[in-house]
């Protein structure tokens, strides 16, 4: 998609320079000689950029901004303001532009080096809107998703806090769908027209997480060479989704609480406190009260995040909505690789059954993509690669089962507990060593 510059100034040799700079970058640029005719052209196109003079005789840069925002105009705007005038276009900051020129312009390089990080933001929004369209296409309907007993709660839990403002901590194990929950909790809530942003916080060092949350000013630290704006600030208005909160480090932990306490932060590198209206909601796979006792999360940050707990059960614990979750996932895959819709034999439909689904939903999905490739009719048990104990009789299995436990403990304790190297000594998969390891209790 192509990036368009609006440029609106009645100084015809500073939209000159303007346009000549942007056009040799690539950008498609369009001029305007005063604000009632800017006012004009966002009527009629679309633009990712305006870059405005704040003065101009029939209507000032301010003025076209509040009206721009009557109209909905979605885009980015810098002002420019005369050198001596900076408070002008701090104003303007207030009420939405991203950064501001000062003319006399001194160099071509401090237009390009603007506009360019403006436009990084414009694409960086761009990929979170198209990430949460797939994501929508990717799961399953909203009635799946509560299918089960187990889910009768959680979902009237989701449906209270959802209007709400109130912070939110979604517990369970991995692959329980708790990212879905909060996109849902977003999505049901008064701020779903606003951005709905996720973290993944186990992913990322700690330096590299605290820019990623509160952003950096320029020069902050080496390849810093531009200001950006951090999930926060990019969430305004919205919900922020921090995943695998338990993760974050003792100094990441102090900083969050303030924002949370206060409802701003700086930059990193900045001194200007920056205040956001954000829904948080935070997820974990790990026992935060067990992490408080242990000395390893904050207890204050801990209160402070679990204000309304969401717990998800493991898919084991719902098992009448593994078959439906299964076939919805079959009807998809089989859709998007150009293959008949696949139904099951009785022998998978008894095998998805009884399978444990240590990685649940998520692991659920990654099956059932890989069946649907391997066959062109139904979906048979040895399609689905699953690690299901045979049914023996009662006396059989019980020696079986001590015979086999003896065996594992001694390969285990002959490598040292590497189950790699054990599962390939017994001749089995990691998987199978792994299920077996468990049910054992080893």
């Amino acid at each position: 998609m192509g990036k368009s510059v609006l440029i609106v100034d009645d100084d015809a040799l500073i939209r000159s320079f303007m346009t000549t700079v942007l056009a040799e970058d690539g950008y498609g640029v369009e001029e305007a000689r005063s604000g009632s005719e800017g006012l004009s052209k966002l009527k009629g196109g679309a633009f990712d950029l305006v870059i405005t003079d704040l003065r101009m005789p029939d209507m000032s840069g301010l003025d076209l901004m509040g009206r721009a925002r009557e109209m909905d105009v979605d885009c980015r705007w810098v002002v420019i303001t005369a050198y001596g005038s900076i408070k002008n276009a701090v104003e303007a900051m207030k009420i939405g532009a991203s950064d501001y020129l000062t003319k006399p312009f001194r160099d071509p390089e401090e237009l390009r080096h603007v506009v360019a990080r403006v436009m990084r933001e414009v694409e960086a929004e761009r990929k979170i809107s198209l990430m949460s369209e797939e994501l929508g296409r990717r799961f399953p309907p909203t009635g799946m998703i509560f299918l089960g007993e187990k889910m009768v709660g959680v979902q009237r839990m989701v449906q209270e806090v959802a209007p709400t403002p109130a912070t939110v901590l979604i517990s369970g194990p991995s692959g329980t769908g708790k990212e879905l929950i909060a996109r849902l909790l977003h999505q049901m809530s008064p701020r779903k027209e606003k951005p709905f942003v996720s973290v993944h916080c186990a992913a990322l060092a700690e330096t590299l997480l605290e820019s990623e949350l509160f952003g950096h000013e320029r020069g902050a630290f080496t390849g810093a060479t531009a200001m950006r704006k951090g999930r926060f600030e990019m969430a305004d208005g919205g919900t922020l989704f921090l995943d695998e909160i338990g993760e974050i480090s003792a100094s990441i932990q102090v900083k969050l609480l303030r924002v949370l306490q206060e409802r701003e932060f700086e930059r990193v590198g900045g001194v200007r406190p920056l205040s956001v209206d954000v829904r948080v909601i935070s997820s974990t796979n790990k026992d935060l009260k067990s992490e408080v006792t242990a000395g390893r999360f904050r207890e204050d940050l801990f209160y402070r995040l679990n204000v309304f707990p969401i717990v998800l059960p493991r898919l084991k614990e719902r098992a009448e909505a593994i078959l439906p979750l299964a076939e919805h996932f079959a009807a998809k895959f089989a859709a998007a690789f150009g293959k008949g819709r696949k139904g099951f034999t009785a022998e998978a439909r008894s095998a998805l059954v009884e399978y444990g689904w240590p990685g649940n939903i998520r692991e659920l999905q990654n099956v059932i993509e890989r069946a649907v490739i391997l066959t062109a009719n139904e979906i048979d048990v040895h399609h689905l690669n699953l690690d299901v104990p045979e049914q023996r009789e009662p006396y059989e299995e019980g020696l079986l089962k001590a015979s086999e436990r003896e065996m594992i403990e001694k390969v285990l304790s002959e490598v040292e507990g590497n189950r790699k190297k054990a599962a390939e000594r017994l001749g089995i998969s990691l998987r199978t060593l792994q299920y077996r390891i468990k049910e054992y209790g080893l």
